[in-house]
């Protein structure tokens, strides 16, 4: 039976209140000392946690030490960083390596591991995905997102940061599929058990980071699509503006969030006044963008050097749909047959951003 109830507790001690979350949840109740557990956090590029990109050390050791008190000890971190960056450099930028050791977890960087084709269909729809081992082989997953808004699709937590257990080259389709009905079937593919959501200072403009807005929050439950669906709302989104939201509810992923769910808050009184999340400033810039199948870091970098150049020139493309393509102005090396584009495989926002302070 789908545990239906959302916990949030509002601490700024993240280890402490990690914890405090956990005993308040059902997690202690459907763990079991023999079990094999993943952690996945979000570990998308290697920029520390203050950024509002990537997962708490502390949230993910608040885990572990609820996990072996709970007499688990078979614990395992699995992720894979975006097409781009390096895994195990993400992991020592953001201190996993620390924590590790301290705790003789493996970190596993889902680069190099085995690749398993697994089918998820329904009527007149199928998809294909190559998907990494650990995420699989594994008795319980707990996923640990960061709440943070998305310049593709508007939000990433729980359901899309299922996306690292994939291999590059399915990251790459992704995109090219257009992001939100594989994310949605990806959640009927790999079972997440638990989720853990790191709500302490998620960026709500990029994915990449560098605009955290502190809330001090974590969020936690058994149901993916609940959380997303309630944390789409804390962006000022409802639920069906968040493609792979409603389709994830047609496949029965789980319940979206409604006036019957129960929410239980811990230190309410803690509870801050929040800014403007930002919403609508990725969209807007996407004004000067004309994308065909980019993937997240390439399409991200572009964003983010958009909102700190002020461009407002003619659109730039972006994407594996323009390989082998001419034009006027390209972002990454898909576009290398454009007249003016700057290079990488992606190119950072800096190098993006001189590109567009340049061509003027």
């Amino acid at each position: 039976m789908i545990i239906i109830d959302i916990i949030i507790n509002y601490n700024s001690d993240i280890l402490n209140g990690t914890l405090e979350t956990l005993r308040a949840s059902p997690l202690g109740s459907l763990v079991k000392p023999d079990m094999k557990v993943a952690l996945k956090p979000n570990m998308v590029l290697a920029k520390p946690p203050s950024e509002g990109a990537t997962t708490h050390a502390e949230v993910v050791e608040g885990i572990i030490i609820f996990l072996k008190e709970a007499g688990v000890n078979n614990i395992e971190i699995i992720e894979s960083a975006w097409i781009g960056d390096d895994t195990k450099r993400v992991y020592k930028v953001c201190g996993f390596d620390k924590l590790s050791r301290k705790y003789g977890v493996m970190l596993h960087d889902l680069k190099d591991d085995k690749i398993r084709k697994i089918k998820a269909s329904k009527p007149q729809d199928e998809y294909s995905f190559e998907i990494c081992e650990k995420a699989l082989d594994t008795d319980f997953l707990i996923n640990v997102p960061v709440l943070k808004a998305h310049c593709q699709t508007r939000l990433t937590c729980c359901l899309k940061n299922l996306k690292g257990c994939i291999s590059d080259r399915e990251k790459r389709n992704f995109h090219t599929l257009g992001l939100h009905r594989p994310i949605a079937y990806l959640n009927k593919v790999i079972k997440t058990h638990f989720c853990v959501i790191d709500g302490i200072c998620g960026d709500l403009t990029f994915e990449e980071g560098g605009n955290p807005v502190t809330r001090n929050m974590i969020l936690c439950g058994s149901d993916p699509l609940l959380l997303d669906s309630y944390c789409a709302s804390l962006l000022g989104y409802s639920a069906d503006e968040v493609g792979y939201i409603p389709i994830a509810a047609e496949l029965g992923v789980g319940q979206l969030y409604g006036a019957d769910t129960k929410i239980t808050e811990l230190n309410a009184d803690r509870k801050p006044i929040i800014p403007d999340t930002g919403r609508g400033l990725a969209k807007r810039l996407a004004a000067y963008v004309n994308e065909d199948g980019a993937c997240s870091a390439c399409y991200s970098a572009l964003i983010s050097a958009l909102n700190r150049t002020g461009y407002r020139g003619e659109k730039v493309c972006v994407g594996q749909g323009f390989r082998g393509k001419s034009g006027n102005l390209g972002c990454g090396s898909c576009t290398g047959g454009f007249r003016k584009h700057v290079g990488g495989c992606p190119p950072t926002a800096a190098e993006i951003a001189t590109f567009l302070r340049n061509l003027y």
